[in-house]
């Protein structure tokens, strides 16, 4: 028996309720709402295998971007399966001779480099706003706005006490 692998497919458009009865004839789908990704439990040998055959049984019916397996292989990876069109494969094969490299490497290589500047600078928002947020009222820019209080203390702080207030002299 073959391992069955989870591939989710990103479409570059909402598929149609046509292009999407055609596509579950090939395999089983599930689509979220606005019919934008897809979820397929496809069986293989391998990951690689799964993103493989799907993409030669959908291309044809779908608008597919990009499949990508849904958990990440044993090495913590999550695989994509990206068809780019012939000048996007051309500058790709291009920019990959010219650092000696294999194509699919440098592609590779400059998603992982692009996911990390964008956790980056997701982090650093979120620790600025979180700055703005802790900051003490008098290092925040002022609104322009006076706060006061909405009842004023008349009564002393100790109503029971046993003290009495002080009186002028």
């Amino acid at each position: 028996m073959r391992p069955h692998h989870a591939v989710e497919i990103t479409l570059t458009r909402p598929a149609t309720p046509g292009e999407l009865w055609h596509a579950r004839r090939g395999a089983p789908l599930a689509a979220n709402v606005d019919r934008t990704r897809l979820m397929a439990v496809h069986g293989a040998r391998s990951l690689g295998g799964a993103l493989h055959t799907l993409r030669h049984r959908m291309d044809a019916l779908l608008p597919i971007d990009v499949l990508s397996t849904h958990y990440p292989n044993q090495h913590g990876q999550i695989l994509l399966n990206v068809a780019l069109n012939h000048t996007a494969d051309r500058a790709l094969r291009r920019d990959a001779a010219v650092v000696g490299q294999r194509p699919q490497d440098l592609l590779r290589w400059r998603e992982t480099a692009a996911l990390t500047r964008e956790e980056h600078e997701r982090a650093r928002r979120l620790e600025n706003r979180l700055k703005s947020l802790l900051a003490p009222p008098h290092a925040r820019r002022s609104t322009g706005l006076r706060v006061r209080p909405a009842v004023r203390p008349s009564a002393p702080a100790y109503p029971h006490s046993a003290v009495a207030p002080l009186s002028p002299v």
